[in-house]
């Protein structure tokens, strides 16, 4: 498969502070399944803002689908964004609309026609577990419920690359097994996914995901060959 994601000696501070990410220099493989780790204030978070563009570097090169994101005119970013979905830490859900309507927006958007639209919303509230919630507003709702909305919301789409901050963060072990399985199985259907937790137990739940390390603004190991649980040597 080809390259979905490229940096090239990427950079990024935040005002006139030092570099919070520095020379980073990676590619992310179409289709694959990559875990983001580090330390708390490791860079984890900004990297991830880099890569669903609501963050610009402040030096270095980086390809989206093959496009220097970087230098693309801002007309054209509602559209790259169409095909990355997001999963952020502070959920983000919209609190005025029940969490079916939160979790139809993306298709909404996309000018999907609404029967489809309805079918899809219920099929992903159920298997998130929230299709007797579907009418709730988001303050109603816990962390764990709030947190399987705005996982429903950036899957629905099947987007190219889903990018997801801590996504098992606010959910019981069950409910973890079940969101990564949901995951896996998007991934199988080819969306490249790239997950941040520092959770090892979160990421053994994927065989032979990549791991991108990230301490101190910089990537350990930038080519992501490490995989977990590790490769065996035939005997």
């Amino acid at each position: 498969m080809g390259t979905i994601v490229q940096f090239e000696n990427v950079g990024l501070r935040y005002g006139h502070g030092d570099e919070v990410l520095t020379d980073l220099s990676f590619s992310l493989t179409a289709g694959e399944f990559y875990f983001l780790t580090g330390a708390s204030g490791a860079g984890k978070t900004s990297l991830l803002k880099l890569l669903y563009l609501a963050q610009r570097p402040s030096r270095g090169v980086i390809r989206l689908f093959g496009t220097d994101v970087v230098t693309m005119p801002r007309q054209r970013m509602p559209g790259f964004r169409r095909r990355i979905g997001v999963v952020y830490q502070d959920f983000r859900l919209v609190p005025h609309l029940s969490i079916a309507d939160n979790v139809a927006l993306p298709l909404r958007i996309a000018g999907v026609h609404e029967e489809e639209v309805q079918d899809a919303v219920a099929e992903m509230l159920a298997w998130v577990g929230l299709a007797h919630r579907a009418g709730a507003r988001p303050p109603t709702l816990s962390g764990g419920e709030q947190q399987r909305v705005a996982i429903a919301r950036a899957v629905i789409g099947r987007p190219e690359l889903l990018v997801a901050d801590e996504p098992t963060g606010n959910v019981d072990e069950a409910m973890a097994d079940r969101l990564m399985q949901l995951f896996a199985s998007l991934n199988g259907l080819g969306t490249t996914m790239v997950i941040a937790t520092h959770d090892m137990h979160v990421i053994a739940r994927i065989r032979a995901a990549h791991l991108l390390r990230i301490e101190g603004g910089r990537l350990s190991d930038p080519t992501g060959a490490l995989r977990f649980p590790p490769r065996r040597e035939p005997a």
